[in-house]
């Protein structure tokens, strides 16, 4: 009896666990696109000067940072953008792209 008791509980425990660290995951992108509100603010949300991530659509970031990738002068959006596989350029964008 004490072996099913105990049994239940730590299943109770281990379920509820895992559903937490489920319902704290960031949405998909979000880790990687962080690297772009130290500039573009948060989100992408830029409050002076930079421009506003946040909405664009994903293919106009995704092709703005290909080329970026590509540019030769070897500037701190260069080096961001060539930092990050195709994969990782297209979740960032379709995150940035959901922001409000």
């Amino acid at each position: 009896m004490a072996i099913r008791m105990l049994s239940a509980i730590l299943l109770s425990a281990f379920s509820s666990l895992s559903l937490a660290q489920v319902a704290g995951t960031p949405p998909n992108g979000r880790l990687l696109a962080s690297n772009c509100f130290q500039c573009h603010g948060t989100n992408g949300k830029a409050v002076s000067g930079m421009e506003r991530l946040a909405g664009m659509s994903a293919s106009e970031l995704k092709k703005e940072l290909a080329e970026m990738k590509l540019e030769s002068d070897k500037g701190i959006m260069t080096v961001h953008a060539g930092a990050y596989t195709d994969a990782q350029i297209a979740a960032i964008a379709a995150y940035l792209a959901t922001v409000r």
